[in-house]
């Protein structure tokens, strides 16, 4: 089954990227083929990226030319083209992305699954 991973990026140190790849690792441990924007941002930007303390986009934009809108276009293709269902990180509440995210994926009648603090580290 095919993953997209959804969750809080923006705001948090790191934008997030350890929870993303604790994840994404755990997902596919079971067994999950796993998209992950973390893993996405850091091929286009390097690791550089992880470097922002406080996922800041506008900090990330001068620094290594983050594009929010080229982010979330590619993470939304994956979802409306490849993706069997979302699986959401906890906080996925406070991001608008992860919403906007879920949001297409049950326009598109995909699986959800909620992912517990144990996917988390």
């Amino acid at each position: 089954m095919k993953i997209y991973l959804a969750g809080p990026m923006r705001g948090i140190p790191q934008f997030n990227f350890p929870a993303f790849d604790y994840a994404a690792a755990k997902l596919r441990e079971q067994g999950f083929n796993v998209f992950s924007p973390a893993e996405r941002d850091r091929s286009i930007h390097s690791t550089r990226l992880e470097d922002n303390p406080t996922g800041d986009e506008k900090m990330a934009e001068q620094d290594v030319g983050f594009s929010l809108r080229e982010a979330l276009a590619a993470d939304t293709q994956y979802i409306a083209l490849h993706a069997d269902g979302i699986a959401l990180l906890p906080g996925w509440e406070q991001s608008s992305g992860a919403n906007a995210e879920l949001a297409l994926a049950r326009a598109l009648r995909l699986s959800v699954i909620h992912l517990g603090e144990e996917y988390v580290r």
